[in-house]
């Protein structure tokens, strides 16, 4: 029976995540898409989800939260009490072809819209 519950608590949570989707705002669009550095990932959808993995050694963080707000060109993930904020210091930019953001000091480059 708590099975049973417990399931229905993860399907509600999930329910809640996916109705709180909402478009990136027009001036942060070309923040989607999926962006690679060695040791890290970082994939943000039109919808605002953003997926996070990085890599340190035998350590590893993954975050999988919708995005909850910017601030200038930081942003916020999470939901609840449970938050992080990624710190922008070049937003995307092209250079020679490619897109270039760097986030919490990691200068990432898009490999797929």
């Amino acid at each position: 029976m708590a099975a049973k519950h417990l399931l229905a608590l993860c399907l509600a949570c999930v329910a809640f995540v996916a109705a709180c989707a909402k478009p990136l705002p027009p001036d942060h669009a070309n923040y989607a898409g999926r962006w690679e550095a060695p040791n890290m990932l970082l994939q943000i959808s039109s919808d605002s989800q953003l997926l996070y993995e990085k890599h340190n050694g035998s350590a590893s963080t993954k975050i999988d939260m919708p995005i909850r707000e910017f601030n200038g060109n930081n942003f916020t993930v999470g939901f609840g009490p449970i938050a992080t904020t990624f710190v922008v210091s070049q937003p995307p930019t092209q250079k020679d072809g490619k897109w270039l953001m760097t986030v919490d000091g990691v200068e990432l480059t898009k490999t797929q819209q």
